[in-house]
């Protein structure tokens, strides 16, 4: 065996298991779980225990502690994953309140900083704690604590997570994508803190967004978290408090705009798919200015997509279908829908385009159904009523703006506000995308008593917490129980007496973006069209059973996220096959995927998903 160290001494079932690893490679790819083979690697002894990736602490066997030269470095008694997680949790439990920094630190960044702790010495260990917890820690490594993580990240960075471009490398990215370790990177999440959530421009410490929503295609799709990659363009930031913090991390400049923002996102761009041709980038929380623009220039030349716009809209469809089932009439319905929007920015313009696709879609799919899909949308925003005669209207809404004439004839008028729109609109459902705290007051719920609907239905919509146009204790209180209530961010359900519980949605982005991401991967698809976009939140909206959707539950529990991740992610592997533009994936190709049943494809996305399992690490000198 010279190609192995004289530390190695390979056992004849580790033999075994490597050929096989090699011959797999002539057959179909997912007969073999991801993350099951052997791993070689480079280094050993202390150099291994202060790698995340390879770590696994009291787990490593003796064998392994003989092979890595760990023997003596770590405490003699080997345990169990199971008891190193019962360790941990219970140290978790104890050491949240001490890891508070004083009054100022909820409970919720107390637990961040831990669970953050263990991802910095042991990835596996901290995956595994997480999808096995998802329900509690998915609000705490993603909306709404990680809000608060950015706001605060200059003061929480302890460790290098992911990489960052600034406007001062441009000319340098192309050889600064290969300081990455990784050979192969699947999924790479860019932000430019621009519009972090609903809490404005952040610059640098937008990178917590993207490290969070990562964490998440590895808990939910089962992303290899070697092969994922944060990333933050640094452009500046406008936001004077960071301009002047001498304790800041970000480039103190203001932020680049025109031709020079655009440049350096199509440098970045150009150099990550040049090193690493098949990854995806998802696009996070850049301004509503440039998120639909670098929407347009990229979606049809890169693997891409943006969350804020594509994904918010997605799970905004779910819901709304699922609003349609819960008022016991067909999905087909949805076009009758009368639907009053809060909010025109990027996520608002996103939800109106695909709700007007989908409504058109089952009206015929032909220009004369879209033309009269936009008839059912009202949009407010922090000018009122947008209608034809808004000066200096935005392009991108545009479209839904209403025709005054029309509008005189409904009692409404150009900036007319969110009161008076529900009060003459009666709406089916009340959408905020607004990102103001509290947008639904007493007087427009009240407004929403007359909707003709029989069961409306009231989104609010906006991230984080605090930023929710209202609680469902609100709702329910001036509305009663006979109406479908979704929120971004988690609300518990309210005891409504007797019995009687109101269900709270929580509309979460979680529910698709990992199974988009799965499936375009797994597909082989160069772009992610449209049908694809809509094959996910169709399928979304259709898991739940009928007696869960007539209760009033149209999201399903955070704790089924991977085999919803599974499910969504085989429907857009089917829409791909069907749109033509699968080419397969992992020695599977498009001929084959064509053959597969529906349930050969669930089977193909579980068996290529990766599992927090410590792999047997064999050292070979580099």
């Amino acid at each position: 065996m010279p190609i192995f160290s004289n530390h190695v001494r390979l056992s004849s079932s580790l033999l075994q298991r490597l050929k096989r690893h090699v011959t797999a490679g002539v057959h179909r790819s997912f007969t073999t779980t991801e993350g099951n083979r052997p791993t070689i690697v480079h280094k050993r002894s202390l150099d291994i225990l202060h790698d995340p990736w390879f770590n696994k602490g009291t787990a490593f066997s003796m064998t392994e502690r003989d092979r890595l030269d760990l023997r003596g470095l770590l405490p003699p008694n080997v345990m169990s994953p199971n008891l190193q997680i019962e360790r941990f949790m219970v140290d978790l439990k104890r050491l949240q309140v001490q890891a508070r920094d004083g009054p100022s630190d909820p409970n919720a960044l107390a637990k961040w900083r831990i669970l953050n702790r263990l991802h910095d010495r042991n990835e596996t260990m901290y995956y595994k704690v997480l999808i096995a917890n998802i329900e509690e820690y998915a609000p705490v490594v993603y909306t709404p604590t990680v809000g608060l993580v950015c706001q605060n990240y200059s003061g929480l960075f302890r460790r290098p997570r992911g990489m960052y471009f600034s406007a001062e490398d441009r000319g340098e990215m192309m050889s600064m994508v290969y300081n990455w370790p990784a050979e192969q990177v699947d999924m790479i999440v860019v932000t430019d803190g621009s519009r972090v959530l609903g809490l404005g421009d952040l610059g640098v410490h937008g990178i917590g967004i993207a490290i969070g929503k990562l964490d998440l295609y590895v808990a939910a799709a089962g992303i290899n978290p070697q092969r994922v990659l944060p990333v933050m363009i640094d452009v500046g930031t406008n936001n004077g408090k960071l301009l002047k913090d001498p304790l800041y991390l970000g480039l103190q400049q203001h932020r680049l705009d025109g031709d020079d923002y655009v440049a350096v996102v199509d440098e970045f761009m150009e150099a990550v798919f040049t090193r690493w041709p098949n990854v995806i980038v998802q696009f996070e929380d850049f301004q509503s200015k440039w998120a639909f623009k670098l929407l347009q220039r990229y979606r049809n030349t890169y693997r891409m997509f943006n969350d804020d716009v594509q994904g918010t809209a997605g799970v905004a469809i779910a819901g709304l279908l699922g609003a349609v089932r819960a008022q016991g009439r067909p999905m087909i319905d949805f076009p009758k829908q009368k639907i009053v929007v809060a909010g025109a920015g990027s996520a608002g313009i996103g939800v109106l385009n695909a709700a007007r696709k989908t409504m058109a879609r089952m009206l015929g799919n032909n220009e004369i159904a879209y033309e009269s899909a936009k008839s059912q949308f009202w949009v407010v925003d922090a000018k009122g009523l947008i209608t034809e005669g808004r000066e200096n209207i935005d392009p991108d809404a545009l479209p839904f703006a209403r025709n005054l004439k029309e509008m005189d004839r409904q009692g409404l008028r150009e900036g007319a506000s969110l009161v008076e729109v529900v009060k003459q609109v009666k709406p089916d459902v009340l959408l905020g995308l607004s990102a103001v705290g509290g947008l639904f007051s007493k007087e427009v719920l009240e407004a929403l008593k007359d909707s003709t609907s029989t069961r409306p239905a009231i989104f609010a919509m906006s991230n984080p917490t605090k930023n929710a146009e209202c609680t469902p204790e609100v709702a329910f209180s001036i509305l009663g129980d006979n109406i479908i209530f979704a929120s971004g961010s988690p609300f518990r359900d309210v005891d409504l007496g007797n019995g009687r519980i109101g269900h709270c949605n929580q509309g979460n982005n979680m529910y698709l973006f990992p199974g988009i991401g799965l499936g375009t991967l797994l597909s082989g698809s160069r772009v992610i069209s449209d049908g694809m976009l809509q094959a996910a939140a169709e399928r979304l909206a259709a898991y739940m059973s009928d007696d869960e959707v007539i209760q009033g539950i149209i999201f399903p529990s955070i704790s089924r996220i991977r085999d919803i991740t599974q499910e969504v992610a085989a429907a857009v592997i089917k829409e791909a096959v069907e749109e033509d533009l699968a080419e397969g994936h992992n020695g599977i190709d498009a001929r084959e995927l064509r053959k597969f049943s529906q349930n050969e494809i669930v089977e193909y996305v579980k068996k290529n998903m990766w599992n927090p399992e410590y792999p047997t690490l064999v050292y070979k000198q580099d």
